[in-house]
């Protein structure tokens, strides 16, 4: 199933943002929320689609996402209608309440979502599937590559979009003249973040950087990296990029990235690495944008959505 992005859909840009914010979800709706702890004495919000279905599938959101965004609704509904439950998790941070304690999320917290898994496991569900987007496909990703083969009869398989695979290399990319709108407005939302917990906790975090802050890889060198035990922001990109942990995956994962992707460096295509893999299959159409894949139907699903529920099943 190749993926033709619609005529309208002329530059990546359009890719990208188009879904992002045109696109509305009406014929869909969690049943219900829920707030779950971590050993930190933190927390983390999720909405879950719970209909008694033995199988359930777990959705990661990407950088300054939550569970709300369109491409998560999209996809919670695709596997909903597929007889599936669906847990969509908001990092620390990107539900409607701040976290309490200092830390927030990053690209590498494989912690929290170890803590989500462990939650659907206690469910009772017979098969657990991950499905990641961008930041939360590195995490996915990584997760997998940590656990290894442990993660076999726990994990049933997993699909990854938009994948920034090294880190460190599209942080750069992203940080491009060409993507100024993206990168400026994440940073925006970070930084406001960051005034919040410090208001939130104080005497805690030193916010005179915030102002000079006008890269995203300065923003991770002076928050991300310390508040999460990171030498640096180039310690993080090094210890959290899921191209060092894709070779020890375990269970059936498709990773998908667009050849046309704005926010994705070269390094996030790597094709000729996993050719020969056992478990690990990556795909590169040529379009798609970041988070994007839009395709115009009567059943209301994108590309990706019908993609992720078929390798699911099994049937690609």
């Amino acid at each position: 199933m190749q993926y033709q992005a619609p005529a309208l859909y002329f530059h990546p840009h359009i890719e990208t943002i188009f879904p992002a914010l045109l696109r509305k979800i009406r014929d869909f709706s969690y049943t219900h929320t829920e707030r779950i702890f971590t050993p930190d004495n933190d927390f983390l919000d999720i909405d879950l689609v719970l209909r008694g279905n033995k199988k359930v599938v777990i959705l990661s959101h990407g950088l300054e996402g939550n569970s709300k965004r369109p491409y998560i609704t999209g996809m919670a509904r695709a596997f909903d209608r597929g007889g599936y439950d669906v847990m969509a998790w908001n990092y620390r941070g990107c539900s409607e309440e701040m976290n309490w304690q200092l830390r927030f999320y990053h690209s590498g917290a494989t912690d929290d979502l170890s803590v989500v898994i462990d939650h659907a496991a206690g469910m009772g569900y017979e098969e657990i599937h991950l499905v990641g987007f961008s930041l939360g496909g590195n995490i996915t990703l990584k997760y997998l590559g940590e656990t290894g083969s442990q993660a076999i009869g726990r994990i049933s398989s997993a699909v990854a979009f938009s994948v920034p695979l090294n880190l460190h290399t599209s942080c750069i990319q992203i940080s491009r003249s060409s993507n100024f709108m993206y990168s400026q407005r994440f940073l925006n939302n970070l930084k406001e973040k960051i005034r919040v917990k410090a208001r939130l906790i104080p005497n805690q975090l030193d916010t005179s950087y915030l102002n000079s802050i006008k890269t995203l890889i300065e923003f991770d060198d002076h928050y991300t990296a310390p508040l999460h035990g990171f030498i640096n922001a180039i310690h993080y990109y090094e210890t959290c990029s899921s191209i060092n942990f894709v070779q020890d995956i375990a269970v059936p994962t498709l990773i998908i990235n667009a050849v046309n992707d704005p926010f994705l460096s070269s390094d996030c295509y790597p094709a000729e690495t996993l050719r020969d893999h056992p478990m690990v299959s990556f795909q590169s159409p040529r379009r798609g944008g970041h988070v994007g894949f839009t395709e115009f139907n009567k059943q209301g699903l994108y590309w990706s959505e019908k993609k992720a529920v078929q390798f699911v099943e099994g049937i690609c």
